[in-house]
């Protein structure tokens, strides 16, 4: 399928969670500085890549319309002088298409997903760190 074949309109999706999750995702979404939908959208986005949804990162793909986690280490980045984050920016343009901000940001930050989920995956192995679903997220395990 190529990029043009693919139905980019918008659509609601509806789910319902217990109150204290919306909270908690609400909560979450406005420290990330992104509103209830785009959190889910990358939320789930970000859960597809780890459950091996390759499609997930396919050009045209609902994910490239998803903003990343990763948009604090891209700051830090820019930060530390940009060079690294203007070399990825400069190298996802390369394909000569028009990105929207959305899809640079998944460009220049999709690294940052991988090397986040790999380190939770070590210290986990290492006892180091727990995830807990009823408390819904990570914590220090000492």
């Amino acid at each position: 399928m190529t990029e043009s074949d693919v139905d980019t309109s918008r659509t609601a999706v509806r789910t319902y969670v217990p109150a204290y999750q919306r909270e908690e995702w609400d909560e979450h979404a406005d420290a990330l500085g992104m509103s209830r939908s785009e959190f889910v959208r990358t939320m789930v986005q970000a859960g597809r890549r780890g459950f091996g949804g390759g499609d997930a990162d396919s050009p045209g793909s609902p994910a490239t319309d998803a903003p990343s986690e990763g948009t604090e280490q891209a700051s830090r980045d820019a930060d530390s002088g940009g060079s690294d984050l203007e070399d990825r920016v400069v190298e996802a343009l390369r394909s000569g298409d028009y990105l929207s901000w959305e899809e640079l940001l998944e460009a220049v930050t999709d690294d940052i997903e991988a090397e986040l989920e790999d380190a939770l995956q070590r210290l986990q192995s290492e006892g180091r760190v727990t995830y807990s679903g009823r408390n819904g997220g990570y914590t220090i395990d000492e």
